[in-house]
């Protein structure tokens, strides 16, 4: 090697002081040469140190041939431009996370340790768009411990750490420490979303939702919400414009609070606290929302209340919560009138009022009325009587359609009567044999 190039700076493409060439060829073997230094490709890369210390036939007249693609064409060149500045400014050279990430992976293969250090550190630190981090972690995940600092960013974090940021946000989501001001509902709202989606499938999950301590934080927050909502609907009937917007927005937003808590619960097995509490709070709900100053606004708040008492209804109905009989009786007799009553209703206005968005979905009336049907069937045939001969009773028959309850309640009736009497048959015709 001629030394007096050693003492020459050296620039990349200058071919006066070059003794290299780099022959990048494409899939079709078309080739474009970069004048470079083997001084700067020795110290900078072993991969090139190897090849000019072991020349053989892919060296030929001083040059050295790299297949490349049209994909990372533009990385090789980049990496080839890299390896002339000084270590201090390859940080600064960057420009976006995809040409980071094609040049790292190249500095790899062409071990450049320099260069994938400042790689990673760029990588690290800048932030990621959703493409972007699928790109990197399809890149990285095959350089092996080297990446890992980019990876750290997004790894698993422990069972104690993720336990504490759903605590907390919980606490955010339902208000347990107050107001957060300058962001008020903006961040109670992004922390309800981010609790639902750290309930979603996956591995740490059910460790979460097992936890003790998340739970009573959970039953706390339900107290917090249920107390709040109580407290906006017992003042509604004070309010002294009950049409203007902003009556019907507070309470629905306390409402809706209510109801992203029953989806939560759900998901925790303690949609039991919830279910308690509506069947508890349901007289006074409906005392407020069937006082004559709301019989023509609030329609937004009373298909609200329909939808979460759907919920409940569900839960009971069906099992999932279990609970005496006197309070599914009473849950029942609450809700059926006013459901009852508010289907036509609701169906008239949408009829009258073109667009009127306040409507009882087909999938919420099946959902009631499937619910209803099993609660009546489970309760004992006297409260089953009382029931089902108030609904045939009442003008709105049409709706919920109880009639398979009845049809089973028939039969059941029957059969219970034919038991009887084949019970008493068979004790006054019983012999005692001594």
């Amino acid at each position: 090697m001629d030394t007096a190039l050693q003492t020459k700076p050296c620039r990349f493409g200058d071919k006066n002081t070059s003794d290299i060439v780099i022959c990048l060829k494409n899939r079709e073997g078309i080739p474009k040469q970069f004048y470079s230094h083997s001084s700067v490709l020795i110290n900078k890369s072993k991969y090139f140190a190897n090849r000019l210390s072991h020349p053989g036939s892919n060296n030929s007249n001083n040059c050295i041939d790299i297949y490349c693609s049209e994909v990372n064409y533009d990385h090789h060149v980049n990496l080839l431009r890299l390896l002339y500045l000084p270590t201090d400014s390859i940080l600064d050279s960057f420009d976006s996370v995809k040409s980071a990430v094609g040049i790292l992976q190249l500095a790899v293969v062409f071990q450049c340790e320099e260069i994938a250090c400042c790689c990673i550190h760029y990588l690290e630190a800048v932030p990621w768009e959703d493409k972007e981090e699928e790109l990197i972690l399809k890149a990285v995940s095959k350089l092996g411990p080297i990446a890992m600092p980019i990876l750290a960013r997004i790894q698993p974090v422990d069972l104690a750490a993720t336990k504490d940021v759903f605590v907390s946000a919980v606490r955010i989501a339902t208000s347990i420490a107050g107001p957060c001001p300058p962001f008020g509902n903006e961040l109670k709202t992004s922390a309800q979303e981010q609790v639902e989606f750290m309930l979603g499938e996956d591995e740490d999950a059910p460790l979460v939702t097992a936890d003790e301590e998340v739970k009573s934080v959970l039953r706390l927050g339900l107290s917090q919400i249920y107390s709040s909502f109580e407290k906006e609907l017992s003042s509604l009937l004070l309010e002294p414009d009950l049409v203007s917007e902003r009556a019907e927005e507070k309470i629905l937003h306390s409402l809706s609070d209510l109801e992203w808590m029953c989806n939560i619960l759900g998901k925790m097995d303690l949609m039991k606290d919830f279910v308690s509490n509506w069947a508890e709070s349901s007289s006074n709900v409906l005392g407020v929302v069937e006082n004559n100053k709301l019989d023509s606004f609030m329609w937004g708040l009373k298909i609200k209340l329909i939808e979460i008492t759907a919920k409940v209804l569900e839960a009971v109905g069906y099992g999932n919560v279990i609970l005496p009989t006197p309070i599914r009786l009473t849950l029942l007799k609450t809700w059926l009138p006013y459901i009852r009553k508010m289907k036509p209703l609701l169906d008239s206005k949408g009829s009258e009022e073109t667009g009127f968005p306040y409507k009882m979905s087909e999938d919420l009336c099946q959902s009631i009325e499937g619910a209803m049907v099993t609660l009546v069937l489970a309760l004992p045939s006297n409260d089953q009587a009382d029931i089902l001969a108030d609904w045939m009773g009442a003008e709105q028959v049409r709706y919920p359609d109880l009639s398979e309850a009845f049809e089973v309640w028939c039969f059941r009736t029957k059969s219970a009567k034919r038991r009887l009497v084949e019970g008493l048959d068979g004790a006054g015709n019983a012999t005692v044999s001594l």
